[in-house]
């Protein structure tokens, strides 16, 4: 019940924040997201002893991160390659010398799974087509983890990597898929309403609420298979990182879901893939 509820409450005011929130509000709002996520990882990666990367130096550069890709977004590759160097070097000086290399990677690993994949959801945003983007990421990683979710506890039977994710199922895996790539043509159905639909259209339009998707449906079928590959492997790789770390959730934040890193696991993969699949598509056309 506390997941139903919670999940109640974060779905309105994401798809609020999608279609209300300008550009600088949404990139705000996403950067919290980040260093939520960015203290909760940097929290496992200290749960060992083996290393305590430097927190306030980490967030630091990943208010940085996010500062430079809304001001300059085509030098941010550039700028996490700074702040790397940045932070190596104050690892090196300021870690005990046993821990300079664990720390050191700690925090780079950090700011680039916590920032710079979050970092290409603001620069999705920012497209001409933005918001219908960022919709589409959304349903589908939603639909992708919900079908995962029931088709897993009732016909899952065969374990899909018991090592990372023992409760994951090769069953729930193709209804991750299946949800996914349902839910992109139902996408593609509604756009196509508003249309050809004169008043459906005009209702939407007086919410605000602007989606479109050109190109064949195939075309973005096919990108919400790769996305839901991306997602269930970001869904995977928190559960590494938390099975390494020898805890449960990764944090108490969000009720019934755990912490922030375990709501949005899967979209730190799916959003990137999305953003880089453009790029290619932008690249050869």
């Amino acid at each position: 019940m506390k997941r139903i509820i919670t999940a109640l409450i974060l779905i309105p005011f994401a798809l609020a924040l999608v279609f209300k929130a300008p550009v600088w509000l949404f990139t705000l709002i996403v950067g919290v997201l980040a260093l939520l996520c960015a203290w909760e990882f940097l929290g496992l990666a200290s749960e060992r002893e083996t290393a305590r990367p430097p927190r306030v130096a980490t967030l630091l550069a990943l208010v940085v991160l996010f500062a430079g890709s809304y001001y300059r977004p085509d030098q941010t590759f550039n700028l996490f390659g700074a702040l790397s160097i940045l932070l190596l070097v104050y690892c090196m000086f300021m870690s005990p010398l046993q821990r300079v290399l664990a720390d050191s990677s700690a925090a780079i690993v950090c700011l680039i799974y916590t920032g710079l994949t979050l970092t290409t959801l603001p620069t999705l945003r920012a497209q001409s087509n933005g918001i219908s983007l960022i919709v589409f990421l959304l349903f589908v990683v939603w639909a992708g983890d919900i079908t995962a979710l029931y088709v897993g506890k009732t016909w899952g039977r065969h374990k899909l990597s018991p090592r990372l994710s023992p409760n994951k199922t090769w069953e729930g895996t193709l209804g991750s898929v299946f949800g996914s790539v349902a839910v992109a043509g139902l996408l593609i159905l509604f756009s196509n309403m508003l249309i050809t639909n004169l008043v459906l259209d005009s209702f939407f339009e007086k919410l605000s609420v602007h989606i479109f998707y050109s190109g064949e449906p195939w075309h973005w079928m096919v990108i919400a298979l790769i996305v839901n590959i991306a997602a269930q492997l970001g869904d995977l790789l928190e559960s590494a990182f938390k099975r390494g770390a020898g805890v449960k959730d990764s944090g108490t934040l969000l009720p019934g879901h755990g912490g922030m890193l375990d709501r949005i696991d899967a979209q730190l993969l799916a959003a990137p893939v999305l953003w880089y699949m453009q790029v290619l598509q932008q690249f050869f056309n």
